[in-house]
């Protein structure tokens, strides 16, 4: 009988140590269970982390359910793959705590998981808009998203203006080329931007030489040069972008069909007698009768008048 006692108050002292647990401490513990891959423990610990703090005022407070809201729609989405779940956390994480560190990157996470799993394309644009506002060190990538994705809604405006923002302010950025690369598809997208693009293109290709977009920049520029009746100009940025190019095949069938066009169309391709000598006139026969104009011969007509 005492050993039950004794069992019954250690594990009282246990539940009571449980359930004494501070805020950091249920966070702690909850990492811990991920860690694990224990995911619905974990769950229990980040709520029981928050109704240690439900209360209070305190900065510390606001850190912990911040952590908690965070941690608890991360194991939503990566442990449990319940995304209507993870979706209604983290958007709870986001009205509870617009300024934590946590919700800066909750906004990217959910731009991830409207764009992938809803194609809900706008609301993923104004998460990472939401994201960029505190000017995150991932900014150039989280703006060339955002170009991609107003690229992809066919908002090329948009998109061209997004791709040279990122332009202008990240001078450094690596992914420059990508953004010009971007406004020149943009541009071509776009009724009487053709010159524009171009120029996007050129820009790229001379100042990222060495790129690997500048033989799909090449490529792009052939076809810009081809729809504005400058052949030459276009097999020229073909041949250029054949030599990187990771599809040889499409540049080389590109430049087969102008060179046949031109062959077909050019005095040196079909002959310089042939293409400017004049056809002979077609001589037209005036029928004599109403039966040779109806088709018949002439000894049908000389036979109908008697002859």
């Amino acid at each position: 009988m005492r050993e039950v006692r004794l069992l019954a108050v250690g594990a009282l002292i246990v539940l009571a140590a449980g359930c004494s647990r501070s805020g950091p401490e249920h966070l702690t513990r909850a990492r811990e269970l991920v860690y694990a891959r224990k995911p619905q423990a974990a769950l229990h610990e980040y709520r029981s982390a928050l109704d240690a703090v439900e209360k209070s005022e305190r900065p510390e407070a606001a850190h912990v359910r911040a952590a908690a809201l965070r941690g608890a729609a991360d194991v939503y989405w990566l442990e449990l793959h319940d995304v209507p779940k993870a979706v209604s956390v983290y958007r709870e994480l986001v009205a509870q705590a617009p300024d934590a560190p946590e919700t800066a990157e909750a906004h990217v996470v959910l731009a991830g998981i409207l764009e992938s799993h809803y194609r809900d394309l706008r609301g993923a644009i104004s998460e990472l808009t939401a994201a960029l506002a505190g000017d995150p060190p991932t900014a150039p990538d989280l703006r060339y998203h955002v170009a991609k994705l107003y690229f992809e809604l066919g908002d090329y405006q948009q998109s061209e203006l997004e791709a040279r923002t990122l332009i202008q302010k990240f001078a450094s950025s690596p992914l420059l080329d990508d953004a010009w690369m971007l406004v020149g598809q943009s541009l071509s997208m776009r009724e009487g931007m053709r010159a524009e693009a171009m120029k996007a293109f050129t820009t790229l290709v001379e100042k990222f030489p060495g790129s690997e977009l500048v033989p799909h920049a090449l490529f792009e520029l052939g076809k810009l040069r081809g729809e504005s009746a400058d052949d030459a100009g276009a097999i020229q940025a073909w041949v250029q972008a054949l030599e990187r190019h990771p599809d040889p095949q499409i540049v080389q069938n590109a430049i087969a069909r102008t060179r046949k066009r031109i062959g077909a169309t050019t005095p040196r391709g079909v002959g310089v007698r042939e293409a400017f000598q004049r056809p002979a006139p077609h001589r037209v026969v005036q029928a004599r009768t109403s039966l040779e104009a109806a088709g018949g011969t002439a000894e049908q007509a000389a036979r109908e008048h008697g002859d």
